[in-house]
Order: C-alpha cells, then structure tokens, then sequence
C-alpha cells in the first residue's frame, strides 16, 4: 500500500489546473465528450485519478473551465474598425476555433458557470454593438442571431462528409451524380454538375451567409 502510494504521488508531479484542463481539451479534440471521464483524463495525465479532484471539483467544473479555454481562443471584435467588420472577424475566428473544437459547439450556451475568458467575451460583443448603436434589445437580437448562425454552421459542416472544393468535386462525381439520372431529377442533377464545373467551395457559404445577416442589422441601428 505505501509503495501503490509513492507512485501515484511521484506521477502526480507537475500537475495543475491549466495542465488538467490542456489535456481534457485535447482528449474532447480527439474523441469527443462524451469519451471523457476523470478516469480516462487521470490515465492520460499518468496521474491517480482521485488527484484530479485537486484542481477540478467534478465533471461539470472541467466542462467550464474547457469550455472558457475555446472563448479564449476565439479574436475579440476589434474597436478600431466598423461594427461590421469587427463582428465579421470575430464571426470568422470563432467558426474556425469550432472546427478546431467540435465537441465544444453544443456547450458554449449551456454553461451556468462562465469563466473569465467567457465573460470577457461577451463583454466585448456586447460593447460593439452597443457602441455601435444598437440599444440593449436589439444588440441581444443581434447577438442571438450571430451566435445561432455561427453555432449553426459549425454543427453542419462538422457532420458533412467534405471539407474542401475538391473533395466536394470527388463526392459529387463518384457518389451524388450517379444518384440523380436527370430524367428523375433534373433540377438536382444541373445543380450538382454545374457547381463541380464552377469549383465550388462549401465553405464559402459561410461567408455569403454572415454578409446577408450583418447586412440585415444595419439598419435595426438606432432602433428602440
């Protein structure tokens, strides 16, 4: 017993908060949530899995303290530039930390607990719509509305089977073409020729689509 003791104490070296929480976003990264367990994550530290409870009370606090290390991640809106371009950069960045950090998409709102870098967040998005003009209602609408777009088009692109132009192209030729016979479905079957023709990106759609949602705020500026 006292030697099963020395060992867990001696691969408990080095252990803290921020190194717990590196390695449980890392092991989300790799296999998703709802692999990980405080077990697993103490196996994956080397660490005893009691130990753990040093630096994280449970489960619920580890998702917090995860879930503000990916707001931490995401740019801030700049305050020298328009509220358009700022949400737009931090629109960009915050979709491109969710591709980093699928696992996180389902938990940015659900969390009762915000960390700092969380808070920190929202306090930023908040001061540029305000000081954009927006009143307190309509900067929440917006709010919203960029935060379900965003959320949104991460959740979709994470579960579609193609990431670029050119794998879009293979799909569309090897798997969706030979499914739609253009006497059947005509219109489907133009659709998908003329994109592999045109080098269609997917992700493009998500630029088109934040354009047309901050074009739509402009003008609830000013708005009561």
């Amino acid at each position: 017993m006292a030697v099963s003791r020395r060992r867990q104490v001696a691969s408990d070296i080095g252990l803290s908060k921020q190194r717990v929480v590196v390695e449980a976003v890392r092991l989300a990264d790799r296999e998703g949530v709802d692999g990980l367990s405080m077990r697993r994550l103490a196996g994956e530290l080397g660490a005893g899995a009691m130990s753990l409870y040093h630096y994280v009370a449970n489960k619920e606090e580890l998702l917090d303290a995860m879930i503000d290390v990916v707001f931490a991640e995401i740019e801030l809106p700049p305050e020298d530039t328009d509220w358009q371009s700022a949400m737009r950069r931090r629109a960009v960045s915050a979709r491109q930390v969710l591709a980093r950090h699928p696992w996180a998409i389902s938990l940015m709102e659900s969390r009762t607990s915000p960390g700092p870098a969380h808070l920190r967040h929202r306090e930023a998005v908040t001061a540029c719509l305000r000081r954009a003009g927006f009143s307190v209602l309509m900067a929440t609408h917006a709010n919203w509305l960029l935060d379900v777009y965003v959320y949104g088009f991460a959740l979709q692109a994470a579960s579609l089977p193609f990431d670029t132009a050119g794998e879009f192209a293979d799909m569309a030729e090897d798997v969706f073409l030979p499914q739609l016979p253009p006497e059947e479905f005509p219109y489907l079957n133009e659709s998908a020729a003329a994109l592999v023709a045109a080098g269609y990106d997917p992700a493009e759609e998500f630029f088109f689509g934040l354009d047309l949602v901050l074009a739509a705020l402009e003008p609830l500026r000013g708005s009561a």
